[in-house]
């Protein structure tokens, strides 16, 4: 049985998506970048705050989901620039501790939603 989830914790989304579809044990979370859903208004202080917030986005849909960060399997990133790849990683690493890391491939791309420089998503269990 799909499950459609969406929490106003992350922001809201800006196509015909949801933010995370759940079915057989799995919950498949959207893209996310980094739109602070209090006030709309995207983090682009610079790289280290940016993903910072994509990830708390991606904490708040796995957690409505019935999921969390410990939970997930796989991560796709996408990057602008791959020389921001070194200061994505270490905050990456504060959120996904080598115990419990999932898969993951980072990809450099031409453009993002917004023109942001980063944006993840991911596939975990419940």
């Amino acid at each position: 049985m799909k499950q459609i989830i969406n929490t106003p914790q992350a922001p809201l989304p800006i196509g015909p998506y949801n933010q995370a579809v759940a079915c057989n044990g799995l919950l498949y979370v959207s893209g996310q970048i980094a739109i602070d859903p209090a006030t709309g208004d995207l983090v682009l202080d610079n790289i280290e705050a940016e993903t910072h917030r994509v990830l708390q986005n991606l904490h708040a849909i796995l957690e409505a989901g019935g999921s969390s960060l410990q939970k997930v399997l796989k991560a796709t990133v996408f990057v602008k620039d791959m020389e921001l790849f070194s200061r994505v990683n270490a905050v990456y690493g504060e959120y996904f501790k080598p115990e419990f890391a999932p898969a993951r491939e980072t990809v450099q791309v031409s453009a993002l939603p917004k023109f942001v420089n980063i944006e993840i998503s991911v596939i975990a269990s419940v």
